[in-house]
């Protein structure tokens, strides 16, 4: 696994978390709703979509945050202390949070994490590390289907009494990612095989290539926390030059230097590659955006790679 690695900060939070868990959490439900807190944008999206009237749903991060990187606050750490239910994603996503989590169960908070939802075998492995997975799940659609049935599971587990109400907006939720999918497939089929080719900034997007047709390469690895080298530009522009790549994409999550950096030295090789537009990768878009739903990031994220490639 990568970020093996304890870091001081986190391990300074784990104590917070030890030296107030003997004090009663504050229950700030309203109106009997469950209080849930979710990592990052999509996990608060799924929670809100499945747990409907029922739920409160705080996010940890916000809009065009990179949970690669993400260290929690002390103020994270106490609104997790004083949920009913927190949600991450696992797969270490959240690679700086993880014996926090662990910390959290001890203090009362259900915890669910998503990556017990998702088989074994439909995980991909790191590229650069054959024990650590790919946590990137979300760009398949078929397996955001099987993080919202795990989801609807255990908040039924957890508030019994509407278990018949999140079992209905699961089914509801499971036919719009029925037509999402088919939505992708559909422009999907404008571009050419040849020129489905994904060049982004960091390796989030290899269960979309495998999903939906698409080879997949990001200058950076799956975590953020790398960087890319001037040899992983130079031998990548040389790649888009020989196969007249038409765009490359900048992530909302990730500065875009890289991918400018990217651009400039292809146009030294002679050729000239266009910044196809910006895709939404680790977060979703946010309320002000197109894009403030998992399945309007996805349809935005598709058009704005279609129309680039094609």
């Amino acid at each position: 696994m990568y970020l093996k690695t304890k870091y001081l900060f986190g391990i300074i939070l784990v104590i917070l978390l030890v030296f107030t868990g003997c004090a009663s959490r504050t229950n700030t439900n309203t109106n009997d709703k469950l209080n849930v807190v979710a990592t990052t944008t999509l996990l608060a999206d799924l929670a809100d979509v499945i747990g409907g009237e029922h739920v409160n749903v705080n996010g940890l991060m916000g809009p065009g945050i990179d949970p690669h990187l993400y260290q929690a606050s002390a103020g994270d750490v106490t609104l997790m202390q004083n949920a009913d239910v927190v949600v991450y994603n696992g797969l270490h996503l959240e690679g700086k949070m993880g014996e926090i989590f662990e910390s959290i169960k001890v203090q009362g908070s259900e915890v669910i994490c998503i990556e017990n939802g998702i088989k074994e075998d439909d995980l991909l492995q790191d590229e650069d590390d054959s024990n650590v997975y790919d946590p990137h799940v979300w760009f398949d659609v078929s397996l955001w289907k099987d993080a919202a049935r795990l989801f609807a599971h255990d908040l039924s587990k957890i508030d019994q009494q509407h278990a018949s109400d999140f079992n209905a907006n699961l089914e509801q939720y499971l036919q719009e990612l029925d037509e999402l999918d088919q939505y992708i497939k559909n422009r999907t089929s404008e571009v050419s095989q040849e020129q489905r080719v994904l060049i982004t900034a960091h390796d989030a997007f290899r269960y979309f290539g495998k999903a939906y047709g698409f080879e997949v390469i990001g200058l950076q690895g799956t975590s953020t926390d790398t960087e890319a080298g001037t040899s992983d530009v130079s031998s990548l522009a040389e790649f888009i030059t020989q196969r007249k790549i038409k765009a490359i994409f900048v992530e909302s999550s990730v500065p875009p230097k890289t991918i400018e950096a990217l651009q400039a030295a292809v146009k030294a090789k002679g050729f000239d590659v266009s910044i196809g537009g910006e895709l939404y990768s680790d977060s979703l878009g946010g309320v002000e955006s197109d894009a403030p739903t998992y399945i309007l990031t996805f349809k935005s994220n598709i058009d704005t790679i279609v129309d680039a490639l094609k």
